[in-house]
């Protein structure tokens, strides 16, 4: 089974850049979306003349134009539903969970914590309580999770670790830690556990030619319950998927 992750930043806006050529190439079985800035009708109307063979679910911010996720899937899951269950972090459409028989996957986009990192502390209390609702999860079954995270990890994840490391929204220790939890509690970050010392990214700036420069940030992820560790084939980062200031990311898994 292979499945995808892509922060598209804006469906809408996407669709209209041969979006389905890299969709096409990738040929995931189910493909999860970050930051869609879109209704779910307006992700299925953005899609439906250039991309075929899926189902489609998604879910949208209160705020327009902001946030949201949504999953394409081949394969019906046997149970959708969105958020944490938690009234402050369920306002922004950021988290949907698809139930299969022996597995969940769950897609999130992680909120920023902003360039003058006004949100550090609510990203503290999303880490946490997102990190309790996937332990929830592996009670009943294992967990396949992907999307933006938003934190650069280590100092391999990103070009500029000095310049970054405490002074930059996704490179703060708070963050860091953050990662370090959900890695402590037994979450595989399956690019870094095949590819330990590959260094490649998945964001770059707009700013200043940084993707043509490569000068990144991976910071779009698969998280996989311990369990599934040797079930794991591949982990890929696409540098060609182009359209969006993320790449596309994906994992190979027998399930």
């Amino acid at each position: 089974m292979k499945i995808a992750s892509w922060n598209v930043n804006g469906m809408r806006a996407i669709s209209k850049k041969e979006f389905d050529k890299p969709v096409a190439a990738i040929n995931a079985d189910m493909i999860c979306f970050q930051e869609t800035k879109a209704t779910p009708e307006q992700v299925k109307e953005a899609v439906k003349e250039v991309i075929s063979g899926y189902e489609i679910v998604a879910d949208s911010a209160e705020k327009k134009g902001y946030s949201g996720t949504s999953i394409f899937y081949k394969k019906a899951p046997l149970k959708v539903t969105y958020g944490l269950g938690i009234e402050e972090h369920d306002k922004e459409g950021r988290v949907i969970t698809a139930e299969y028989k022996n597995f969940y996957l769950i897609t999130v986009y992680t909120p920023n914590s902003g360039s003058a990192l006004k949100r550090l502390s609510y990203r503290q209390e999303w880490d946490k309580d997102f990190l309790a609702f996937l332990k929830n999860l592996e009670k009943s079954k294992p967990v396949i999770v992907c999307g933006d995270l938003n934190v650069a990890h280590k100092a391999i994840d990103l070009k500029n670790n000095k310049p970054n490391y405490n002074k930059s929204a996704g490179h703060m220790q708070e963050e860091i830690d953050g990662m370090d939890n959900y890695i402590k509690a037994g979450l595989i970050d399956t690019f870094r556990y095949l590819h330990p010392e590959q260094e490649k990214y998945s964001w770059w700036s707009y700013r200043g030619g940084a993707r043509d420069r490569n000068v990144g940030w991976r910071i779009d992820y698969f998280l996989i319950s311990e369990s599934l560790k040797d079930k794991l084939q591949s982990a890929e980062i696409h540098n060609n998927a182009f359209g969006s200031d993320h790449c596309a990311v994906s994992i190979e898994i027998d399930l």
